[in-house]
């Protein structure tokens, strides 16, 4: 195995040298110029007076974020209760993106969990248990489809155990789903589980269940090769009509008379059950499970390629086609029975809800995470109203291709409840609840922002240290208020918004010409200067447009925040495209960088005047360095 230790010595790093990494602090000292010295020599072309630390140690930035999380929190963006999140049992935290060694991106996925009886007497396997409820509990996605069981599958090597949960009642499952089941308040010590008994699966082989909405009396297990161990409860519940994997292990079962000796399975368990009519497909039927498997020509539980096909035509159509030919929601839709159903046997006690991540996901400590319930701050993006106002202002965004704005609308379909906060690690504190940081995600989504006036700020120094131009007093406080010097004489300013662009003095000098025409309202200026020497055919009435734009976007006009800027130079595009006039590669650089700050600006305070809060601060920087613009290349 290769230690941390092992890895600096290789680094040329001396033993004594080595210790001083016990100070987080430390790393955030030692490492930057390194890494700086290693761009440098790759040949990368950086401004590095806009480099800087996202933690506490750069007292600029740690200002930045607690402004940004007061006013997110004055929006009631930002709230407190107890929250299903990936969590490191070892650190005792939630583990987010940034905290993982494998598996960023993964979510909790909450299953239903469907509560199948042992029927008493208790099988000799679990005679230890006798006087309790037993249940085996099968995670599904579709509840929906508990009408149409015939059996449960396990897995005879998979290891499960036997624990008691806070209802006096006894759950059997995988130690992995159990410890998931007891970081969601299942057990009644937070995190732990007492173990009754360890199973193998085939000690459970054709136990007789009582399982809920079935219209058999008793239900039995039966052995399936395909659990398995690190998904679900390692119990899966089987419904042959309408899943195609469970009809073919059914019907293994069922012909193999060697695999039932095997696992002392007899004819009466396995041989009358026959899959049961409960969704109508339109186009395939009843059954479609059976009628996938006969079409693709599925042999056995093992024939994976035609298995997946038999799954494609079924899943998806039974889903959002499908209707429920039983029980009290018969007749409606599948996808709109699916919560009922759900909702119905959790409130009847047959069934309960419980998360697992979607996939495997490990700590950069080497940790297994759970999903778990903890009190925890978090952003509430899945307000509907937070949304919706999302939704508005993606109509506005323009994309080269259609398929990058359905990513944005199908991202903010998915958005909901996220974890912002975990107790230690480096970061910033929660303002109003210095007990927890802010998660590093969450400190890094508007950072971008940043960027445009850390140079300003830090003086070319990544924690802080030296005060740049502006000096101390230009840190925000966590008000959100800017406090600068003097007021000033007015003068024309060009903040560089960090886009990555390199402008020489005749395009700084074509800027400023252009800005000051759109001031002035001088639309026929600003046609002429982003036409330059480019042939346009309709040159007087693209000229005309242009006027008509500019003074369209200025009637009116008495503060900044009155300009729709996404819609203005979605008006503008359309006129240079009209008149097939290019447009300069840093004219499109300075309009994004425009379109950035507006965006943000108004995400974060839709009454902000941007240009009232920031002209002190870009023009003490104006007098104190340049004579009449500020330009960050």
């Amino acid at each position: 195995m290769t230690y941390q230790w092992d890895i600096m010595r290789s680094l040329g790093i001396n033993d004594h040298d080595i210790r001083k990494f016990t100070d987080p602090q430390h790393w955030l000292e030692y490492f930057p110029p390194l890494a700086k010295e290693d761009l440098k020599s790759l040949g990368v072309r950086v401004d590095w007076r806009r480099s800087f630390i996202t933690t506490d140690a750069n007292p600029y930035y740690d200002s930045f974020v607690r402004w940004q999380f007061t006013k997110l929190k004055e929006r009631k963006k930002i709230k407190f209760g107890k929250r299903h999140t990936i969590f490191s049992p070892l650190e005792g935290q939630p583990s987010m993106d940034h905290d993982r060694a494998t598996g960023e991106g993964v979510g909790p996925q909450e299953y239903t969990l469907i509560k199948m009886k042992v029927v008493e007497p208790l099988p000799k396997s679990l005679s230890s248990l006798a006087g309790h409820l037993v249940f085996l509990v099968a995670a599904t996605l579709r509840p929906e489809t508990m009408y149409g069981q015939t059996n449960c599958w396990l897995h005879p090597d998979i290891n499960y155990i036997a624990f008691p949960v806070k209802t006096g009642e006894v759950f059997i499952s995988t130690t992995r789903a159990a410890l998931n089941m007891a970081y969601q308040d299942f057990t009644s010590e937070y995190g732990k589980t007492q173990v009754l008994l360890h199973l193998k699966g085939e000690e459970l082989m054709g136990v007789a269940l009582k399982a809920p909405l079935t219209s058999y009396d008793v239900i039995y297990t039966l052995p399936m090769l395909t659990i398995k161990e690190d998904k679900g409860t390692g119990v899966v519940t089987s419904v042959p009509s309408d899943a195609p994997d469970d009809y073919a292990a059914l019907r293994d079962v069922q012909k193999k008379k060697a695999l039932r000796d095997k696992f002392g399975i007899t004819n009466e368990m396995v041989l009358p059950y026959k899959p049961v009519p409960i969704i109508d497909i339109p186009g395939i039927g009843n059954l479609s499970a059976v009628t996938a498997c006969d079409q693709f020509k599925v042999s056995s539980q093992n024939d994976k390629s035609q298995l997946e096909k038999a799954k494609e035509m079924t899943y998806l159509k039974g889903f959002y086609e499908g209707v429920l030919l039983v029980g009290p929601h018969s007749g409606k839709k599948v996808q709109e029975a699916k919560k009922l159903i759900q909702g119905d046997m959790v409130a009847s006690g047959e069934a309960v809800l419980y998360q697992e991540p979607e996939r495997s996901v490990t700590t950069r400590s080497g940790d297994q995470c759970v999903v778990a319930l903890t009190n925890q701050w978090y952003l509430d993006y899945g307000e509907p109203g937070w949304k919706e106002t999302v939704r508005n202002v993606l109509k506005g965004v323009r994309t080269y291709a259609e398929e990058v704005n359905n990513n944005f609308l199908t991202t903010l379909d998915w958005l909901h409840e996220h974890a912002c906060s975990r107790v230690f690690g480096l970061g910033t504190l929660i303002p109003w609840d210095p007990k927890f940081m802010i998660e590093s995600l969450s400190d890094s989504t508007i950072y971008m922002s940043y960027y445009t006036v850390a140079y300003l700020l830090q003086g070319g120094v990544v924690n802080g240290s030296t005060p740049g131009p502006l000096g101390n007093t230009s840190r925000a406080d966590d008000s959100g208020h800017t406090k600068c010097g003097d007021t000033h004489q007015p003068c024309l300013v060009l903040l560089d918004c960090g886009i990555a662009t390199s402008l020489t003095h005749f395009d700084l000098l074509q800027m400023r010409a252009l800005f000051t025409a759109i001031v002035k309202g001088d639309g026929v200026q600003v046609a002429d200067l982003m036409l330059g020497s480019q042939p346009c055919p309709t040159v007087e009435e693209y000229r005309r447009n242009m006027a008509e734009l500019v003074s369209r976007g200025l009637q009116g006009l008495t503060r900044i925040q009155n300009v729709k800027v996404s819609n203005l130079f979605s008006e503008l595009f359309d006129v240079l495209m009209k008149h097939k006039v290019r447009i300069e590669p840093n004219y499109t650089s300075v309009v994004m960088a425009i379109m950035v700050i507006d965006g943000l600006g108004r995400s974060l305070d839709p009454s902000l005047n941007l240009l009232e809060a920031v002209t002190p601060c870009l023009l003490h920087r104006a007098r104190t360095q340049l004579t009449d613009y500020i330009v960050g290349s």
